[in-house]
């Protein structure tokens, strides 16, 4: 199973939230998950990112393959940094 690291959408609409969570990567956006990693908010200045950094890791180095905006946010965080199984 091809799993992937993305946000899924909460909130009302003009203020989104985001759930970082790691899912099948044939499941819809919103919809079923395998585990949630933390929560990004973005309407708060500067914008709100909560993880379990212990959990991202582990995903991370066994294979879950993080979405773009995903990934921007997990290196910001030092998670892609203390990778130890490098995917370019």
């Amino acid at each position: 199973m091809a799993t992937k690291i993305r946000l899924q959408r909460h909130g009302k609409k003009g203020k989104p939230f985001y759930y970082i969570v790691v899912a099948d990567a044939r499941a819809p956006r919103d919809g079923r998950f395998i585990e949630r990693l933390g929560s990004y908010n973005p309407n708060t200045n500067p914008a709100t990112i909560d993880i379990n950094f212990d959990k991202t890791l582990n995903w991370v180095n066994d294979g879950a393959q993080p979405t773009d905006t995903c990934r921007a946010i997990l290196a910001y965080k030092g998670v892609m940094y203390k990778n130890t199984y490098k995917v370019v």
